[in-house]
């Protein structure tokens, strides 16, 4: 293809321009100014300043390795973790689709074989032929980014990209929460379980007792009555709690990503639940809410629309394209030419009347940024309301832990002292009946209390966005062959280089 020197001018003055101007807003964080200096009281006092705590790792603070072996399990086999690592993968096809934008659109070539079979008739000179007609061609066109259109687009699926990425370290930071209050909650039902056994045990012994007592002639039938109700209500209890271990047990298997079942590792463990009096955190509590995976995920998607605006707006304005096409063409037929045509030339669109199509999409895609910048905002504030209830739950349980500790000792004080008064004759059996029932009370509320303590410390360290980390690949290896199997994904599914790496720690 020749061009004149005005054409070639002309060329070289548009590939300068093209890709100089971007329509549309440029992101700006939708970042709040109260967030830099938040905190509160209850978190000041429910967390610590450490050089040196793994907040990637926060569980271990527990010092329970059938813990740590549960989330690694969780890690490995959970199916939302699959699902968010496949949407990584969905999303960086994406960008690959909107990076495809900077290189000719149409490629495209075309071979034509076409046979011919032709009969004349009538008229002084009728004849047959027949022949072959050959084609072949190439075209190209390449519509320039000259307001943006292609570049805002890769803008936006680059946002998307980095989007999935902190949806799959929030389903993290959610799991790794879920099997460790899973957990300790079963663990917590196991042990009120075992309260409740023990304590029909001892009012079963006091039953037998009342009724040899009765039948001899030496009690009334009222302490036999009142003794076989106490017991009987705490015996209806243990079925509810064996139901509420076999519920919870079937939802910590699924969550490690087993069928439901026994889990024999929960054995090796059956002790009370350690208390973790405070966080340990490393940075300052605003600067852990904007790390939030979730949080990051809702700035991000911000970016990503605000680069939509842009790609609306360029259906404003013409767009120009370099067409060129090189076609060959010959037949059969003897004495006529082959033929070799090469064209050539720019293109230029420009939709004059839209009757209000395209600034309408523009305004829609407006409104969506606006909707995602509050969306954004109340994250913050979700983020900043869940850390402070933790936290204050946290304080707030963990006194109530130490008042009912003392009243349980109380409890057991009080059922031995009734006991040895009705042995001597000083008082009746009923005080026996209560030291009994206010003993179970305070055991069982003395439980569930250390529970409440342990889910706290846990809602905090999830509430900072604690265990957003993994060293795992984000395919697992028989994923990845099953995948592989079926389509061509080239290195898509492969861990991001060391630079991709590092692009996403500074969009952290």
């Amino acid at each position: 293809m020749h061009l004149t020197r005005s054409g070639q001018l002309f060329l070289l003055g548009v590939l300068g321009l093209s890709g100089c101007v971007r329509l549309g807003p440029d992101f700006q964080s939708p970042k709040q100014a109260w967030i830099d200096h938040w905190s509160s009281p209850a978190l000041e006092q429910s967390s610590q300043r450490d050089l040196h705590p793994d907040l990637r790792q926060w569980w271990q603070v527990f010092g329970d390795p059938v813990l740590d072996r549960l989330i690694a399990e969780a890690d490995a086999h959970n199916s939302d973790l699959k699902i968010a690592g496949l949407r990584v993968m969905e999303a960086r096809a994406q960008l690959g689709i909107a990076q495809s934008g900077r290189y000719p659109q149409l490629q495209q070539a075309s071979v034509d074989s076409l046979y011919f079979n032709r009969r004349q008739s009538g008229g002084n000179n009728p004849q047959d032929s027949h022949f072959w007609q050959h084609s072949a061609g190439f075209d190209v066109g390449w519509e320039l980014d000259f307001w943006g259109r292609f570049s805002r687009a890769i803008e936006s699926a680059d946002a998307g990209y980095f989007a999935a990425q902190a949806n799959y370290e929030d389903v993290l930071v959610l799991l790794r929460a879920q099997v460790a209050d899973t957990y300790f909650s079963l663990r917590t039902t196991e042990a009120r379980l075992r309260v409740a056994r023990e304590n029909a045990k001892q009012q079963q012994r006091n039953f037998e007792i009342t009724e040899k007592l009765f039948n001899s002639g030496q009690q009334a039938e009222l302490d036999l009555q009142q003794a076989k109700t106490q017991y009987l209500g705490t015996l209806s209890t243990i079925p509810s709690f064996e139901d509420q271990v076999l519920r919870t047990r079937n939802a910590l298997a699924v969550l490690i990503g087993q069928p439901p079942g026994a889990l024999p590792q929960l054995l090796e463990n059956e002790g009370l639940i350690p208390l973790v009096d405070r966080a340990v955190l490393q940075d300052v509590p605003a600067n852990l809410l904007l790390r939030r995976p979730d949080v990051r995920a809702a700035e991000l998607n911000v970016a990503a629309q605000s680069a939509l605006i842009g790609v609306a707006e360029t259906d404003f304005y013409p767009s120009l394209t370099l067409l060129g096409s090189i076609v060959w063409s010959a037949d059969t037929l003897n004495g006529t030419s082959r033929s070799l045509d090469l064209i050539g030339g720019p293109s230029l669109r420009w939709n004059l009347f839209d009757h209000g199509q395209i600034s309408n999409n523009v305004r829609i895609q407006d409104a969506r940024l606006q909707q995602l910048i509050e969306a954004y905002r109340d994250k913050v504030r979700q983020a900043a309301r869940e850390a402070d209830d933790a936290a204050s739950g946290l304080i707030k349980s963990l006194e109530r832990e130490r008042i009912l500790s003392e009243a349980e000792v109380a409890a057991k004080r009080s059922l031995v002292l009734a006991s040895a008064q009705y042995r001597e004759g000083y008082s009746d059996f009923q005080r026996v009946l209560d030291a009994q029932r206010a003993l179970l009370e305070q055991q069982d509320n003395y439980l569930v209390s250390r529970s409440n303590a342990v889910s706290n410390v846990i809602a905090l360290y999830k509430a900072l966005g604690g265990g957003w980390y993994s060293a795992l690949p984000k395919i697992d290896a028989a994923t990845r062959r099953q995948m592989e199997q079926r389509t061509d994904w080239g290195d898509l599914l492969d861990e991001p280089s060391a630079a991709q790496a590092k692009k996403v720690k500074d969009h952290e």
